[in-house]
């Protein structure tokens, strides 16, 4: 088709680009061209992309309509590739944070981390429960079982019949794909002993704790989300991850639903249900985390891991309305994890307040078995967000066209939420220009596209798993087959090119700041039940904000700030440095702070502990 060649970009040296506020760069909006399509619509699609009469053409025509031949195949980039966003370990200064022995087990990180968070009387706990904050967390499990006043048995024991009614209601909720109620019972019983002879292993033993569906917890198959992908890749044990949970008495409760593969933000699964949004049951709570977002906004448990490909982690939780963290890449291990997207991919966790994600993530994260790529191991800081000095001269990056590409009601709200932060702790904000956000989001796409359609083709070859997905992962994983290596190479040369675009943003501010998701949940639509759904424009703007944390590499936090007029919750994210966790916790705790007395309760709560 070189007839029809599509001229490419030729990006100018990375010296040459402007990135203050009165920048010439254009900011260069999303322009999707994919209909929405469900049911018989994504099967015609599906038909056409395998076709070998039609596929061909209908690839370069969506290649081309969607801008990846201009600002990829075809275009110029002088820069290196980089393939592995890895970050060399280089000490922040960061304030506020005390530095963690890297030789310390995760029971004991989770005792420091413990050591970190403000100290809270029982009668003010109750006081600032009943007024503020409706669900429970990880230090109200380990005081409650401290007290006596309940055991991790009886937990466990209204856990599941929490999930039973659950799966009872008129639109099932679909937390998990699998759930064992006597392997739970099991965990829950040796906790309660644990108790009862005065020694628990840490503030986490008998917390309950879900895992995303993508992540190995025995006795549990890996399905990501599939109905076939367990039975050519069993599971032998624990993720890493989960290991660490595990040593410290956590209570792992199943494997969460997720969207197949993790093929689209909405999170919806055609072969387990849809992960329902416990805000409003009609919507979707987001992906590819589903499960893992409406476990932990319904109170089913304090925190949930996942995995954050292209926003997984951070999308579902903003539009669940709780706190998503992603980590540097490197920071947490990730053996055990389905290697769908190995450079961009990374465990996360989710939880309903910063001090419960801070404490899932000091016990899972520490030092990568020796096969994981890495640079010098980095070393562990925490925040001490017992501090009674607030960290100072923060400077928040925004970039005003990026920002303000989302719906009125969430810039007003993010807006808000921003100018409540600086008035409060006399922090700054930078105008800056951040270019080509459009382009790298394309080579995120090609990135995690080959890698997903690499890391399942040996599978592919020798099954029939492909007449197995839902239609709507059977197109993604057909679209992820359509780039070859030209693109692959161009999209790794763009991630150099953008990292040092980064570099020269954090050398102007200490964080990014942005809105999470560019809209709130938007309705299930009924024949996405049965075959999934392809809905690219409404994805495109769900992870508008997302890709620099994944492409890059770099941490980032998104934290509940406000529901739009529906009731819908709104989040707001931070982009940090490399190995800047603590800041951004420091960030993120100090805007829960502002925002808590305005916390709602979802309409989908199961108050398992009981107290009120």
């Amino acid at each position: 088709m070189g007839l029809l060649r599509a001229a490419g970009v030729v990006y100018k040296p990375v010296e040459q680009l402007d990135l203050g506020p009165d920048s010439n760069e254009i900011y260069v909006e999303a322009d999707i061209k994919a209909p929405r399509m469900g049911g018989l619509l994504a099967k015609i699609f599906a038909w056409i992309l395998e076709s070998r009469i039609f596929g061909a053409l209908a690839f370069y025509i969506l290649k081309r309509l969607n801008r990846v031949h201009k600002f990829i195949s075809n275009a110029t980039v002088e820069e290196p590739p980089m393939f592995v966003p890895l970050h060399p370990y280089v000490d922040l200064d960061e304030q506020e944070v005390i530095e963690i022995d890297s030789d310390a087990s995760p029971a004991e990180r989770v005792q420091q981390a413990m050591n970190c968070l403000p100290l809270t009387s029982e009668n003010s706990l109750d006081a600032f429960k009943f007024s503020c904050l409706w669900r429970w967390t990880i230090a109200d499990y380990s005081r409650a079982y401290r007290n006596g006043e309940i055991t991790p048995l009886k937990i466990a024991e209204r856990f599941i019949d929490a999930v039973h009614e659950s799966s009872s209601r008129p639109l099932s909720i679909a937390f998990f794909i699998n759930y064992d109620a006597e392997d739970i019972l099991r965990q829950a019983t040796e906790s309660t002993l644990r108790y009862e002879r005065g020694a628990p292993i840490s503030a986490l033993d008998g917390v309950p704790i879900a895992v995303k569906d993508e992540i190995d917890c025995s006795p549990y198959p890996t399905t990501g989300g599939t109905k076939w992908l367990h039975k050519v890749r069993p599971c032998t044990g624990d993720a890493c991850c989960v290991a660490r949970l595990r040593s410290c008495g956590a209570i792992l409760v199943g494997k969460t639903n997720m969207h197949e593969l993790g093929a689209t933000p909405s999170g919806i699964n055609p072969h387990y249900g849809p992960p329902r949004n416990p805000y409003d049951p009609s919507r979707i709570s987001g992906g590819s985390s589903s499960g893992s977002a409406a476990v932990v906004c319904a109170g089913l448990c304090p925190a949930a891991l996942g995995v954050d490909g292209g926003g997984s982690v951070r999308m579902p939780a903003s539009l669940s309305g709780v706190v998503g963290f992603k980590p540097t890449f490197g920071r947490i291990p990730h053996s055990g994890v389905l290697p769908l997207n190995w450079t961009v991919g990374m465990v996360g966790v989710l939880a309903g307040t910063l001090e419960d994600a801070f404490i899932v993530y000091a016990a899972i994260s520490g030092h990568l078995p020796s096969h994981e790529p890495t640079t010098l191991p980095p070393k562990i800081h925490f925040p001490l967000l017992n501090s009674t000095n607030p960290i100072s001269n923060i400077k928040l990056a925004i970039y005003g066209e990026w920002f303000n590409d989302c719906n009125e009601e969430i810039r007003l709200c993010c807006s808000n939420a921003v100018q409540l932060l600086c008035e409060r702790y006399n922090w700054k904000t930078v105008e800056v220009t951040i270019p080509e956000l459009e382009v790298m989001r394309l080579a995120h796409y090609v990135t995690i596209g080959s890698e997903c359609s690499t890391a399942l083709s040996s599978h592919l070859e020798n099954f029939r798993g492909r007449s197995e997905f839902g239609w709507d992962a059977r197109v993604v994983v057909d679209i992820y087959g359509a780039f070859n290596s030209n693109e692959y190479i161009k999209a790794q040369k763009l991630r150099y090119r953008h990292m040092q675009i980064h570099n020269k943003i954090f050398a102007k501010a200490d964080v990014i700041v942005t809105p999470t998701t560019g809209m709130t949940a938007y309705s299930i639509s009924k024949n996405a039940l049965t075959t999934g759904e392809l809905d690219y424009v409404n994805g495109g703007t769900i992870i508008r904000y997302q890709i620099a944390g994944n492409f890059l590499g770099l941490p980032a936090i998104t934290v509940p700030v406000g529901y739009d007029k529906a009731g819908l919750p709104i989040g707001l994210q931070f982009i940090g440095k490399p190995w800047s966790e603590p800041t951004l916790m420091h960030l993120a705790f100090a805007m829960q702070a502002l925002c808590i007395t305005d916390y709602r309760k979802p309409k989908v709560f199961y108050d398992i502990l009981g107290k009120k």
